[in-house]
């Protein structure tokens, strides 16, 4: 008699599954709801460049020479490390979106986004300096190089409305 009552305690009722399959169905409706895949293709972009950028650094110190990283469709003479982009990211700032604090107003190159499409970086982990920004219609990169080799992330989030450091 006590075995039977343990064993009709362990199992699951009807009930219970019911229920646990109703709030897994919620919570994954939820989840899908906020799923955004422009904005997981900014991320995936963001860390192709600056794992790219990485590898480039370790690469032009281990050589001693100069190696170049081509962004989207930009191609160059010599040598140097490819980084494709989803076909949902695009180069440049929408209009509706302002500039990051304390930025000036770029040029036209800028704004479109192509004013470097290859960043040239040395074996002492110096760079030319550039700025650029990527964006999927709703949301938008900052990438700033420093002289320095020193790669600055900006977000720009639509629910926020205000840039976020990365």
């Amino acid at each position: 008699m006590f075995q039977s009552c343990r064993a009709s305690q362990s199992g699951t009722s009807l009930l219970d599954l019911t229920v646990s399959m109703a709030v897994a169905a919620a919570m994954t409706m939820v989840c899908l709801a906020q799923w955004d895949p422009g904005r997981a293709d900014l991320s995936v972009a963001h860390h192709e460049i600056r794992g790219s950028l990485e590898q480039a650094f370790s690469l032009a110190r281990a050589r001693g020479t100069n190696v170049s990283v081509a962004l989207g469709q930009a191609s160059g003479a010599g040598e140097h490390l490819q980084v494709q982009f989803s076909r949902r990211v695009k180069w440049g700032k929408p209009a509706n979106i302002p500039l990051p604090p304390g930025m000036d107003e770029p040029s036209v190159a800028t704004r479109t986004g192509e004013a470097h499409p290859i960043l040239t970086v040395t074996p002492r982990h110096t760079a030319l300096a550039s700025t650029w920004f990527l964006n999927d219609g709703r949301e938008a990169l900052c990438m700033r190089l420093s002289g320095q080799g020193r790669l600055q992330v900006l977000w720009w989030h639509r629910d926020r409305q205000k840039w976020m450091r990365v």
